[in-house]
């Protein structure tokens, strides 16, 4: 498909690949693609940020490339990396032919694979990619100076080679659950987006699109309950992700209506530390006593 022509259209094609989303959201994603500049969402775990990417290249048919950020991530995890096995396997080949191998015989196209970056800005498909950064907050602040520069020109130098510089900019996607302040230099790059919980009838669309299969009463009861957990003090309150799990794990255990035994069986996957398990049963079993 083409590039989206206005706020409507991008709700529909969005929705049409089952990725529901608000005024605020679909007006993000559209600038997003229209403007070329980055697009920042932040939003607490299990919100749809990570989905958000994903729907969005499905509604543009265009690639989606994922970078996983963490703790420690390197440049070359991100940009690119020399094949050192293909290398040294040329270096015996050309022994054994009784010749040798140039440093500059090594450092060719052949034998440079690429990384998330470098492959964003190498496509070459009729639509730029949309470039997941995930969870840009988990890495440190070196690997956020060097996306800085990335994120400016859209390009990425590989000191045998040159400088690689995307036809047209990807369409990227950072996503952040706040565990850190990000820097205001990579704000400011950014247009920014804050994606909240969804009230309760949306957020029983969205799971209703993920388990169809599903009965209308147990997703209805499922998020329900879902989202008045999220008034405890938990140390990880559930968010949609976690309500469709919730709602997957009963439905294929042929539950069609929530019911406290089901409910407090399969608490799993809702709440994931022994704390939240006592709180969230604890709720489950004062909901039941009233």
């Amino acid at each position: 498909m083409s590039v989206f022509t206005s706020i409507t259209e991008t709700r529909t094609s969005l929705d049409a690949a089952d990725y529901l989303v608000d005024d605020g959201m679909s007006m993000a994603l559209y600038l997003a693609v229209k403007l070329g500049q980055p697009l920042l969402l932040e939003g607490e775990p299990g919100v749809g940020k990570t989905t958000a990417a994903k729907a969005l290249a499905a509604a543009l048919d265009t690639e989606l490339i994922r970078l996983q950020c963490y703790e420690g991530i390197s440049a070359s995890e991100a940009l690119y990396e020399w094949d050192y096995p293909r290398q040294m396997l040329g270096i015996r080949l050309a022994e054994s032919g009784d010749s040798s191998m140039a440093s500059s015989d090594l450092f060719t196209s052949e034998y440079l694979l690429d990384r998330p970056l470098l492959k964003a800005v190498r496509h070459s498909g009729v639509l730029p990619p949309v470039l997941l950064i995930d969870e840009i907050d988990r890495s440190d602040d070196e690997f956020e100076a060097l996306l800085l520069e990335f994120l400016a020109e859209s390009s990425v130098t590989v000191p045998e080679l040159g400088t690689f510089t995307a036809a047209t900019p990807p369409i990227v996607v950072l996503t952040s659950n706040r565990s850190r302040e990000l820097h205001d230099a990579l704000k400011r790059r950014c247009y920014y987006h804050w994606i909240d919980y969804p009230g309760l009838e949306r957020s029983a669309d969205i799971v209703r699109r993920r388990v169809p299969s599903a009965s209308t009463d147990l997703v209805q009861a499922a998020t329900a309950f879902v989202s008045s957990t999220r008034s405890l003090d938990l140390d990880k309150p559930p968010g949609l992700s976690e309500a469709i799990d919730w709602v997957t794990a009963l439905q294929t255990l042929g539950v069609t209506r929530l019911d406290h035994a089901d409910a407090r069986a399969t608490i799993g996957a809702i709440a994931k530390t022994p704390d939240d398990v006592a709180a969230v049963t604890a709720a489950l079993d004062e909901q039941v006593a009233s």
